[in-house]
């Protein structure tokens, strides 16, 4: 499917329901509500579906479209969401399309635009819209612009090519607030999250001489931070700090017993294949994936897997 059909394919259905996809990130969100957007302005019934672990940062921009509760979806999209294991929480249905960018996705929807090619999933979605409408409003190129500088870490991760800065441009030419989403997004946080950031500094673990990097949050820490999950966003990106590193692990105990891990790795290796043995996915240098059991023997069972991958 290219840009034009999925467009057709889109406007040709009423009662458009929009998933982001579990514990979300700034891609999923604005890129869904991007396209909710616009598909509003194509004359659409559309809505996001209300995604409780959406973070205190991104709940303003999903929250004008969420569906009421007498909301009756009748085609379903997923934005950002590579197999079904990444579907929102409490999600029980069917999903008709799938917009994406994850080279693992599994292929779970009954149609799907894949573009490995992109950084971001809203870079597609920018491309779907023009499609659409010739132009786009500055609220959506606003949230166009959060998903991809998000995704990109402003720019920093190895996922960045020529067309991110393309799109960037495109996208402050129809009005992106470039101010607003760096204030936001990458130049503010909490106390608790600084708090937060010194612990897991101090804590870090290193294997093989310092190629890998290993970073733990606790429940501990979060509550000795005062921490909560709006204060978690893009904590993977703390152990590729540290020189000389090649893969670099977040590991966070969860709740429920179990622990949420993000890979990063340089092109070395492929964190995607590592996540795979988990039932997780994403791309070759940023993937991710749930093992059952505490951050000590998760990160025990994730060292023993790298060391079949990545011999």
């Amino acid at each position: 499917m290219n840009y034009k059909q999925c467009a057709r394919l889109l406007l040709t259905h009423e009662n458009i329901l929009i998933l982001t996809h579990k514990n979300p990130d700034g891609d999923t969100v604005s890129s869904a509500a991007a396209l909710c957007s616009a598909l509003r302005r194509g004359g659409r019934t559309a809505c996001l579906y209300r995604n409780t672990q959406i973070n205190r940062k991104l709940m303003p921009f999903a929250e004008p479209y969420f569906a009421d509760e007498g909301f009756r979806a009748k085609y379903v999209v997923a934005v950002d969401i590579a197999s079904e294991g990444q579907l929102p929480k409490d999600y029980e249905g069917k999903v008709d399309l799938c917009i994406d960018h994850h080279p693992s996705n599994s292929g779970y929807a009954a149609e799907t635009l894949l573009r490995e090619d992109k950084s971001s999933c809203a870079e597609a979605v920018m491309e779907i819209i023009l499609c659409m409408n010739s132009e786009m409003s500055a609220d959506e190129a606003t949230l166009l612009y959060i998903g991809l500088t998000t995704d990109t870490g402003c720019f920093q991760y190895s996922n960045t090519c020529a067309a991110s800065f393309r799109a960037a441009a495109e996208l402050l030419r129809m009005g992106a607030d470039n101010t607003m989403v760096s204030t936001v997004f990458f130049r503010k946080v909490s106390r608790a999250r600084l708090k937060l950031e010194s612990m897991i500094y101090a804590g870090m673990t290193y294997y093989r001489d310092g190629l890998i990097a290993v970073a733990k949050i606790t429940l501990d820490m979060m509550a000795r931070a005062g921490a909560t999950e709006d204060d978690c966003d893009d904590l993977a990106g703390l152990p590729g700090r540290a020189e000389g590193s090649i893969v670099n692990i977040t590991v966070r105990e969860q709740e429920d017993g179990t622990s949420k891990i993000s890979v990063r790795s340089t092109r070395d290796v492929n964190s995607s294949d590592i996540c795979a043995v988990f039932g997780g996915g994403g791309h070759a240098m940023a993937a991710g994936c749930t093992i059952y059991g505490g951050p000590d023997k998760a990160t025990e069972t994730l060292l023993s897997v790298i060391d079949e991958v990545w011999k």
